[in-house]
């Protein structure tokens, strides 16, 4: 077999760190102590993970660094002193999320390899091909994605494709989850997810509560063929908070089946029923399932019932691993002891005290070789030992040792020093400069002095919101769910209504799907053209989409939603530097971050119910049937929230939206600060008098400023004033 396959091992501390590399692990991903998506993780701190990319390079193994959170303004001066030790040491590769941080990692770290993490919900090869050619080394497909999908990014790219094969599933697409910030303040998108997923809820009207939206762990060991003659390239185990037993033993059998495999093909691989019990006993709590690989999902991923109390079972490595050395040793009386070490290329030659004539029993070759292979704890071990000894001669003990200790050290210093970089002066001013020359450039392009007021817009869902808000004077710009174009009948309404709108002065803008995979792809090769031929525009939100309408050649103006996250002026400086006429500022952000960030060049959503999870997982399909048509449940918590949900079977993915809806009429003294291009009132699911009633209000508060009572209406002001940790 030609396959180079990477089991990769999660760490947690340090511990576990050594007992991955022992089980077999090729590579770790750790985090330290900063910018990692487990923040609640005990984690590495600086001296710990210099020591640690020291020590897996010892073993000819890799370790990769998770700087995947979205990261704020005020942080981002800190990336070069947090990661300039750890580039200089030696460190193997970063994974990230934020197009920021991966732009500047590129730019400021010279040979550091980037992985883009799943938390960028690459979900299609068009991006996976982009990343690459900007320099990504590696893509973290989501972990929805089918193996065809992931195959025809092997196809499409010479990218190493890392994915999910053993733990934890998250119900919602990664990078797309703000359940746990919503809630909470806890944000996913800054390692502090509180998992509320986890937690049990009522679909409409059911009187049990179920864990609806909770799956099982993920277990591919006996897929192990299928992964691998599908492209994937590196075996990634789920776990940076489990006990090192958990990630030895399973780090353990995916090595040794990933052996077979290479070894004897399909036809001579088969996982043995203990082997899968004893993995699946590693740590059982939800029970196991085989993922999305096969399915775009099902009923039987899910854990519906509470799970039982946790159980680990131990498992501790047979023996510390150990390098095997080549030596040559050299003994004459009169001249000091000599020894050369050598170890994949790398030699080292040191000296010790001289050695004596003997003047009565001489030491053997034997009685020197037996002293210099006592390596006790280090990582060698002599694979090969040759002793030539000239005449009859003495040597204390004490030389030995003191020749094979400063031997073992000296090779060790050298292996590890052989991966150490220069240092990289900082760029920083540099990238500032970039910024705001390409924002300036923008901003005479696409902005003219003007009231914030100057330019409203609004984004429906439903034929009856659209033609609600076309009544309003003050909307210059309505975006429009283009998943109606898909039925005939609402397709000619919607021509209709657009028609109205120019008449009126007002633009329409097709808003794109929440995720771009197959379903989408097929949907726009069929559509794309008749929707640029009848809209004034484009909201597009993920990477995908943006790559996809720029391939088509379609000159329509594009705007960036809230989901194309830009949380720092690095982000922004990627975005400026495309063909994009705006973009959407993040939601959670507060009021000062978003003033560090500049949002005079974004559009502000100021209500709406926000959509909080984008998942593969129908929870229609779970609790009913799938009928193949988009609709609305409800989910209720423990609390008596009712958060909706929407089956949108156009693109096969459900949308959960908050329980209560953003609303910041109030805050328009704070906005008018912020100076954001535009306003966006955001509907979902409200009917027409829902929507007349909300879009009235606004006017009232925000357009004649009377002031109205807010006091008995239910909302939520989101992160504009707590923001997340």
């Amino acid at each position: 077999m030609n396959y180079k396959i990477e089991i990769l091992a999660p760490a947690g501390d340090y511990e576990t760190l050594e007992t991955a590399i022992a089980a077999g692990a090729d590579a770790v991903y750790i985090g330290g102590e900063k910018f990692g998506a487990r923040a609640y993780a005990k984690n590495f701190s600086k001296e710990e993970l210099l020591t640690a990319i020291d020590h897996v390079h010892l073993y000819g193994k890799k370790i990769y660094l998770t700087v995947n959170t979205l990261i704020k303004e005020k942080e981002f001066s800190e990336l070069y002193d947090y990661l300039l030790p750890f580039y200089e040491a030696g460190l193997d590769a970063v994974i990230v999320q934020d197009v920021g941080v991966m732009d500047y990692i590129m730019k400021q770290f010279p040979g550091l390899a980037i992985h883009a993490s799943t938390q960028m919900t690459i979900t299609n090869s068009i991006s996976a091909e982009y990343l690459e050619s900007l320099g990504v080394e590696r893509v973290v497909p989501a972990r929805e994605l089918s193996l065809k999908e992931i195959k025809k990014i092997s196809d499409h790219t010479s990218l190493e494709i890392e994915c999910f094969v053993h733990g934890a599933l998250c119900y919602c697409y990664s990078g797309q989850c703000l359940l746990s910030s919503m809630i909470g303040g806890r944000s996913g998108n800054r390692g502090q997810c509180a998992q509320p997923c986890r937690l049990p809820y009522k679909v409409n009207r059911d009187k049990k509560e179920k864990d609806i939206l909770s799956l099982k762990d993920l277990c591919t060991i006996r897929m192990i063929p299928d992964l691998i003659e599908n492209g994937i390239t590196s075996f990634k185990i789920e776990g940076r908070m489990k006990q090192p037993s958990y990630v030895g033993l399973v780090t353990k059998m995916y090595r040794k089946y990933v052996d077979m495999y290479l070894r004897f093909g399909r036809d001579g691989f088969k996982v043995s029923e203990p082997d899968v019990r004893e993995l699946q006993n590693a740590y059982q709590r939800r029970g196991y399932c085989d993922g999305y690989y096969k399915r775009h999902n099902g009923k039987e991923m899910l854990s519906l019932e509470r799970p039982k109390q946790d159980t680990c079972s131990e498992w501790k490595p047979e023996s510390k691993l150990k390098n095997k050395i080549q030596g040559r040793m050299y003994l004459k009386a009169g001249e000091p002891a000599s020894l050369l070490l050598g170890f994949h290329g790398i030699k080292v030659k040191v000296n010790g005290g001289n050695v004596e004539k003997a003047s009565k029993q001489p030491i053997s070759e034997e009685r020197v070789s037996k002293q210099m292979k006592k390596t006790g704890n280090t990582p060698f071990e002599f694979d090969q030992l040759n002793i030539t000894i000239e005449g009859n001669v003495f040597v204390p003990i004490q030389i030995l040792n003191e020749l094979r200790r400063n031997g073992l050290e000296l090779l060790e210093k050298e292996i590890t020093h052989s991966f150490h970089r220069n240092t990289v002066e900082r760029i920083d001013a540099e990238e500032n400069a970039s910024y705001n020359a390409l924002k300036e450039e923008k901003n005479n392009v696409f902005l003219d002095e003007k009231s914030v007021l100057d330019d409203i817009r609004v984004s429906v869902e439903t034929i009856d919101q659209f033609q609600t808000v076309l009544d309003y004077s003050f909307v210059s710009i309505i975006y429009v769910e283009d998943a109606l174009w898909k039925k005939p009948d609402e397709k000619e309404k919607i021509k209709k209504l657009i028609q109205i709108a120019g008449k009126r002065g007002k633009k329409v803008f097709f808003a794109m799907a929440r995720i771009f995979r197959a379903e989408a792809e097929k949907f726009y090769d069929n559509v794309f053209v008749s929707l640029c031929e009848n809209f004034d525009g484009i909201l597009v939100r993920n990477l995908e989409e943006y790559l996809y309408v720029n391939k088509s050649k379609c000159m329509l103006p594009v705007v960036l939603d809230a989901s194309i996250y830009q949380w720092n002026k690095s982000a922004k400086n990627f975005w400026l530097q495309r063909e994009i006429c705006s973009s959407t500022a993040p939601v959670e952000l507060n009021s000062r971050e978003l003033s560090e960030l500049g949002v005079d060049n974004m559009e502000m959503i100021v209500y709406g119910y926000q959509p909080v999870m984008v998942s593969a997982g129908c929870v229609k399909k779970h609790t009913d049937k799938c009928d193949s048509k988009s609709g609305y449940l409800w989910l209720n918590d423990r609390y008596y929230n009712k958060n909706l949900i929407k089956n949108e079977c156009v693109f096969c993915y459900n949308v959960i939206y908050n329980s209560i809806p953003l609303m910041l009429f109030d805050q328009m003294e704070d906005l008018k600060k912020l100076n954001p291009e535009s306003l966006r009132l955001q509907f979902s699911f409200e009917n027409s008098n829902e929507t007349k009633k909300i879009m009235d209000l606004f006017e009232q508060s925000v357009i004649k400023k009377s002031y109205p009572d807010l006091s008995e209406i239910h909302f939520t002001r989101g992160h504009f004033r707590r923001g997340v940790r």
